[in-house]
């Protein structure tokens, strides 16, 4: 008998975590007959929709996770910003996937980069600063610079770019937390970003890049395919799996990659969850990321990750919203285009409320008509691609 039988249609599946991934990946859940579980701080949570049961409590309550794995055959995470006692509690009970270890060493990136440098992965110049002072020091051997919080911090949250020593000592102030990595600015080509899922037993399946463009540190839109050179997607796909099999990951991890103007490639984080950059993959793969991270936590055989078509996803931010509802109809009379809406009660400005997806001929093409689409909406466009421009052939 396999040391991880696999967890079957009908046992429940609990979600640390009830934001906009765990309503994604609860619907998937769902549609292969599994019952869903949710702890999250806020009882409206996207996921609450869709759960059977819902634990309103702070992620630090070590104890509402332990009733939550109670319940559960297994718990997986949506958000990665939970502390170690909660997870142990949980881990505890039932198998907690991605596991405990990967979780606590991606959610400090501090810890995180010094990991990827120890075992030779490639990622840019740092340093990890625990006072004003050194964040200054770092600013001053690094040259101009981006200095981000430890913990948190994601979405353009938690980060200032500085370009002098005196910058860098009043960022520390500003982001307010007790350690910061101060990272050097790079020379970045393109974005990327590869997905890894991994069953308990050692069982891989990896998925194409995507490309990605981010606005004020918050991904705007993403395609697959990535359209990158052949020998980099596959260098990229090969670095991501190494990095998946190191951590021991289960379940998916994201790593996000910056090629650089002089071809390197490095990595710059991680994410063991679903990502943002590959929400296309409910429209472009065979396995949508969502349905493959439930097959990878039950340990069931892993979905092809083939892309069928070219589809790219643009988000949606708290911002369209300030002048009253977006109009929706104008967007959706692009042909191929869909609307994906996170059930979010309040829009804020920078808060993801949900996304656009398209498909097309080509990944460029698929992404102009996202854009397209988006843009129909009335909000503040967004910066395109030369290739994917309106009306690109």
């Amino acid at each position: 008998m396999s040391v991880h039988p696999p967890i079957l249609p009908g046992a429940t599946i609990g979600f640390l975590g009830g934001g906009q991934l765990g309503r994604m990946t609860a619907y998937a859940a769902r549609g292969m007959g599994y019952d869903v579980a949710v702890l999250d701080p806020d009882p409206h949570c996207p996921a609450a929709a869709l759960a059977s049961t819902v634990i309103t409590a702070p992620f630090a309550d070590a104890e509402a996770a332990a009733e939550l794995a109670r319940g559960c055959a297994v718990v997986t995470l949506e958000i990665e910003q939970i502390p170690r006692a909660t997870l142990e509690a949980v881990a505890a009970i039932a198998p907690l996937r991605p596991g405990v270890d990967p979780v606590v060493l991606v959610q400090d990136r501090g810890r995180q980069k010094d990991w990827l440098r120890d075992r030779d992965f490639p990622v840019g110049a740092y340093v990890t600063a625990t006072s004003a002072e050194a964040c200054a020091e770092a600013a001053a051997a690094l040259g101009p610079a981006i200095v981000k919080s430890c913990f948190g911090g994601y979405d353009g949250r938690g980060q200032v770019r500085v370009r002098s020593a005196a910058e860098a000592a009043a960022a520390w102030t500003t982001i307010g937390a007790a350690r910061c990595v101060v990272e050097a600015f790079l020379d970045i080509a393109e974005e990327l970003s590869v997905l890894v899922a991994r069953r308990p037993d050692g069982a891989t399946a990896v998925y194409e890049p995507s490309r990605n463009h981010h606005s004020a540190g918050v991904l705007a839109w993403a395609v697959t395919p990535a359209a990158a050179d052949a020998a980099l997607e596959r260098d990229a796909m090969a670095l991501a799996l190494r990095i998946a099999e190191a951590l021991r990951i289960e379940g998916l991890l994201a790593v996000e990659m910056f090629r650089l103007t002089d071809g390197r490639l490095l990595v710059n984080e991680l994410a063991p969850r679903p990502h943002n950059s590959y929400h296309h993959s409910e429209r472009a793969c065979e396995t949508s990321q969502f349905e493959q991270v439930v097959r990878a936590i039950c340990g069931l055989p892993l979905g092809a990750t083939t892309v069928v078509r070219p589809a790219a996803i643009a988000n949606l931010l708290g911002d369209l919203w300030s002048p009253g509802e977006p109009d929706w109809t104008a967007s959706l009379a692009h042909p191929g285009v869909r609307l994906h809406l996170y059930g979010k009660r309040e829009a804020r400005p920078g808060r993801k409320m949900g996304h656009l997806s398209a498909t097309g001929a080509s990944g460029d093409l698929a992404l102009a008509a996202v854009l397209d689409a988006y843009d129909a909406l009335g909000g503040a466009s967004v910066e395109r691609p030369a290739a994917a421009e309106r009306g690109a052939p």
